[in-house]
């Protein structure tokens, strides 16, 4: 199992909130346009299939991107998940 990062620039505000729903199906979301997906390929190519339909090819624009598995994870600002839920591959304080 990996951890992939998917982040998507929807220009019409219709495709956005369609996009944003089918992305709810695969991934968590932790900023706006930005998701966490838990899995491995197949479920990233499954998740894009959904999207693609979905999509503008010429306006729109939809990345993913796998985290390393040792990789360096911080965290800066506010917190991004509502207070109880912890998900342990982010950081709690930033140090």
């Amino acid at each position: 199992m990996s951890t992939y990062i998917l982040g998507y620039d929807i220009c019409d505000p219709r495709r956005l909130q369609r996009v944003y729903r089918a992305m709810l199906r695969h991934a968590a979301p932790i900023e706006y346009s930005i998701f966490l997906l838990d899995g491995n390929e197949t479920d990233v190519e499954i998740c894009l299939k959904d999207i693609v339909p979905l999509m503008d090819a010429q306006l729109d624009d939809v990345r993913c991107y796998p985290l390393p598995v040792r990789g360096l994870q911080l965290r800066i600002g506010r917190v991004c998940l509502p207070e109880g839920i912890v998900w342990t591959g982010l950081p709690t304080a930033c140090r």
